[in-house]
């Protein structure tokens, strides 16, 4: 894990540098359920050895691609639930469906699982879309209706309610 230090004027902390992905790319998804991870993608991986990621569920019918580094904080998280509370069971049933370990293989491709694949309704043409800590994956068609059903007044709209007051920006 990579860190920083900031200077508080007593003892300097340690941050780690997480990994945050910026861009949205087109790809194709082969016979097999395989997609290339863009170049513009490859680019914010951090640049020792080769980097495992997690695929899951997204909260849409898209998919989420984790690296490992963004995945085991979640994980933790999940794990010192409460396991006598139902919704908690529930919750980790359908956030836990289908989440799987996937390598590049020796073409640099990413396998898709077939229940996956099915979830997400992908077809041969995919996006694949930041989303700060991961990597959203969409079927093309389906990306395209999610911003057909937005305009720019709803979205200022929800800017203004996910970002207003927060003084951060």
């Amino acid at each position: 894990m990579c860190y920083f230090v900031r200077e508080t004027g007593k003892i300097p902390r340690a941050f780690p540098i997480m990994i945050g992905f910026l861009g949205e790319y087109e790809s194709t998804l082969d016979a097999k359920g395989r997609f290339l991870l863009p170049a513009g993608f490859k680019k914010q991986l951090p640049e020792e050895g080769g980097v495992q990621f997690v695929i899951n569920r997204g909260f849409e019918t898209c998919l989420t691609l984790y690296t490992m580094q963004s995945w085991q904080p979640i994980f933790e998280k999940i794990s010192r639930l409460n396991d006598f509370d139902p919704k908690v069971r529930e919750f980790r049933r359908i956030f836990l469906n289908g989440a799987t370990i996937v390598d590049s293989d020796t073409a640099g491709r990413l396998l898709v699982p077939k229940n996956l694949l099915d979830y997400a309704g992908l077809g041969k043409d995919i996006v694949l879309v930041s989303a700060v800590n991961k990597i959203e994956v969409w079927d093309k068609v389906k990306y395209q209706q999610f911003f057909d059903n937005h305009s720019a007044e709803s979205f200022s709209d929800l800017a203004q309610k996910v970002m207003g007051g927060t003084g951060d920006v």
